[in-house]
């Protein structure tokens, strides 16, 4: 089998080989992660289950820690909280693949760390994500590598690129010298108890969602194109996200993040990395579960509720009219 990356050591900055954590409970998942690693040109430091980890590592985390967990019991929960606050003091970078089943779980886990989340991953998807760390490490002496490998890593970046323009256009407003270039999970966005209902301008008059009923009739109207036509043609996952999240605002609803993969209309991995982004440029923020502060979940931000609105309202939609404000 071709090599997808160099054996080359690949370096920071300082000339330090860079090392890896691999943590999987399924032995070829293991086997597979520990040659994609080696093959990346790091350093292994543990490759292990998780409880092997949990009950006998004391020692420091690789630069780069791949978790694979697809169960999420209550010990499992536990070490990947601990990593995630381990992960998010060191800055090492964290790749979790997991089972659709255990998402909401295993989401709910990480709010330090910015890991990358892969769902039901496969090898490819995996590499990816390898590479994608690659070029996330500050002055990686890529020079060390082969041309090909080289120009193979800085190509894995360019999707995220297009995606975080496009995310840049979507947002109300882009937060100083910042931009969207993240794939990462999330991060907590603390917040007051029924403060995700609030909206924050009161100085005037303004449109209100219209019903759920209204928003919900748009979305199966949108799904009912992938029966007639291949539905790529139409993914647009970032206003699919929109538009669920405005419905289930209208309905008092929460919604967990298993929930808007699905309604994402992409594969989950791929709407974990939308969602991402979309938090990332204030589009939407986690709120934790106020009875299961392992779970978390996710909104829309007063700001962006109050764009869709607008939107609503421009193109004539029931009960969008302006209100006065209190």
């Amino acid at each position: 089998m071709q090599a997808d990356f160099s054996y080359e050591p690949v370096r920071d900055g300082a000339g330090c080989q860079l090392a890896v954590t691999i943590l999987a409970d399924r032995d070829a998942v293991r086997a597979q992660m520990l040659e994609d690693a080696e093959l990346a040109g790091y350093r292994v430091l543990e490759c292990c289950s998780l409880e092997e980890f949990a009950s006998g590592s004391s020692g420091s985390l690789g630069d780069l820690v791949l978790v694979d967990c697809v169960e999420a019991d209550g010990a499992a929960m536990a070490i990947l909280s601990r990593l995630d606050m381990r992960a998010g003091k060191s800055g090492a970078q964290l790749v979790v693949s997991t089972s659709m089943a255990a998402l909401d779980t295993v989401f709910g886990c990480f709010a330090m760390s910015g890991a990358q989340i892969l769902v039901d991953a496969g090898h490819a998807e995996r590499v990816i994500a390898i590479g994608r760390a690659l070029a996330e490490v500050p002055n990686l002496r890529l020079r060390e590598m082969a041309e090909e490998d080289r120009l193979m890593v800085l190509r894995l970046t360019e999707q995220v690129a297009r995606m975080a323009e496009r995310v840049e256009q979507l947002s109300p407003g882009q937060r100083e010298g910042g931009g969207a270039f993240r794939l990462e999970a999330a991060s907590q966005a603390w917040r007051g108890q029924g403060d995700e209902y609030v909206v924050v301008d009161e100085t005037r008059a303004r449109p209100r969602l219209p019903d759920a009923a209204y928003i919900r009739q748009m979305i199966a109207q949108r799904q009912a194109r992938a029966k007639f036509f291949d539905g790529e043609l139409f993914a647009d996952p970032a206003w699919d996200i929109l538009l669920d999240l405005a419905a289930a605002r209208a309905e008092r609803q929460r919604v967990c993040v298993t929930s808007l993969c699905i309604a994402a209309g992409v594969p989950a991995t791929t709407a974990l990395r939308w969602i991402a982004q979309m938090v990332d440029a204030d589009l939407l923020v986690r709120i934790p579960d106020q009875h299961d502060r392992r779970r978390a979940h996710i909104a829309l931000a007063d700001s962006t509720a109050d764009a869709m609105a607008r939107y609503f309202a421009a193109i004539g939609a029931p009960n969008a009219e302006p209100v006065a404000a209190l």
